[in-house]
């Protein structure tokens, strides 16, 4: 039987298929993580030993110059696309690489990006381009598109008051970006972060840490006016859940990669373990799932770079499955791994923390698939 081929996208459809420079840049970001982020090292981050985070952050933001794969060559980025940080957001759910890239260089990226040219957000957009500063969006981390009210207010003076809690990135973070309902709509501010109370709170995945915010009076700098802050925030959540879903296939191929290998390895009764019948089974399964979830993400990924009608629909049918896929494939691994699969020195725990974690990121499976039947026109 002749090996299948990848038919070429109908026009108009976007090509899922990795470009030459989505491939090199994979493989460099895949050496690096390798050589930088071994999943046995990041186990300490659960020790409160972090030191792995900032050396890590400076390789990819910085060496590597990932921190501005969304921002326009004009606005001091690579001016990449989100195909390009859909392959780097995999690689980073690979590792479980503790860095703020999703919060700070898709998220809060792109919310900025929503600001005028020659606007206040000019200098904080080309600073977070060249990985020099790190911003975070004042939402919890679990906030989802269309629900991304603010309980923060702001003064005559703008000085921003109020408490969020679960933000992501916000540890990590020098600017804070703060989404502030008004009667005429959502302002963004901008609020350094060493202005505001930033207390780290435990967490289930402690390679992408959380913390409570507090400002009382905090001076904040107008960035998008009322009748403009509200798209931009949800748009950047948008963004994340599309993207986040690349994260999730990431998470599951490694599970699957890992647990494939020790299933070849792992002698019982005289036969290797993965000869058994009810294992490939599984396993093939697993397989399918994975395969699934790649494609959906791609093209989430796809649609977002090309501004794709189907932007919406995509990234709810990709967060609807790829966030369950990934928990799936998580905790298959750890069963599959018997015995060592349950101890904290083998790593994949840290795998099934990031899937769980994940799967409530910008909105549960729930209500994505809630959403997408909303944008297709299904009702309860």
């Amino acid at each position: 039987m002749s090996q299948l081929q990848p038919t070429a996208p109908q026009p108009g459809e976007p090509n899922l298929l990795d470009t030459e420079t989505e491939t090199d840049l994979r493989t460099v970001v895949r050496d690096l993580l390798a050589d930088r982020c071994d999943p046995i090292t990041v186990v300490a981050v659960y020790d409160g030993d972090h030191s792995i985070t900032p050396p890590l952050w400076k390789a990819l933001a910085v060496e590597l110059g990932l921190a501005g794969l969304l921002v326009p060559e004009d606005r001091g980025g690579a001016g990449a696309s989100a195909r390009e940080v859909a392959v780097v957001l995999e690689e980073l759910g690979r590792a479980v690489a503790p860095v703020p890239f999703l919060t700070s260089s898709v998220v809060a990226a792109t919310t900025l990006l929503a600001a005028p040219v020659g606007g206040p957000a000019d200098e904080l957009i080309a600073s977070l381009a060249a990985g020099e500063t790190t911003a975070a969006l004042l939402l919890p981390l679990a906030t989802a598109p269309g629900a991304e009210a603010s309980s923060l207010t702001v003064d005559a003076d703008g000085r921003i008051s109020g408490r969020v809690t679960s933000v992501g990135g916000a540890v990590e973070s020098d600017v804070l970006l703060a989404p502030v309902t008004t009667p005429e709509g959502t302002a963004l501010y901008a609020v350094l972060a060493r202005d505001a109370v930033v207390e780290p709170v435990s967490s289930l995945d402690m390679t992408r840490r959380l913390a409570d915010v507090s400002l009382d009076g905090a001076a904040g700098e107008l960035l998008l006016p009322p009748e403009s802050g509200a798209a931009a925030v949800r748009r950047g959540l948008e963004t994340g859940a599309a993207l986040l879903a690349s994260e999730q296939v990431g998470v599951a191929r490694w599970c699957l990669a890992t647990t494939v290998a020790y299933l070849k390895d792992r002698r019982q009764f005289g036969r290797v373990v993965g000869g058994f019948q009810a294992l490939k089974h599984r396993v093939a399964d697993l397989y399918v799932a994975v395969e699934s979830a790649s494609a959906a993400a791609r093209y989430a990924a796809a649609t977002v770079a090309e501004d794709h009608p189907d932007r919406l629909v995509a990234t709810a049918v990709a967060q609807a499955w790829c966030s369950d896929v990934a928990v799936r494939t998580a905790e298959e691994a750890i069963q599959l791994h018997a015995g060592i699969g349950m101890t904290w020195e083998h790593p994949v725990h840290l795998f099934l923390k990031r899937a769980k974690a994940d799967q409530i990121v910008f909105g549960t499976p729930g209500l994505h698939r809630a959403r997408l039947g909303g944008l297709v026109g299904l009702v309860a």
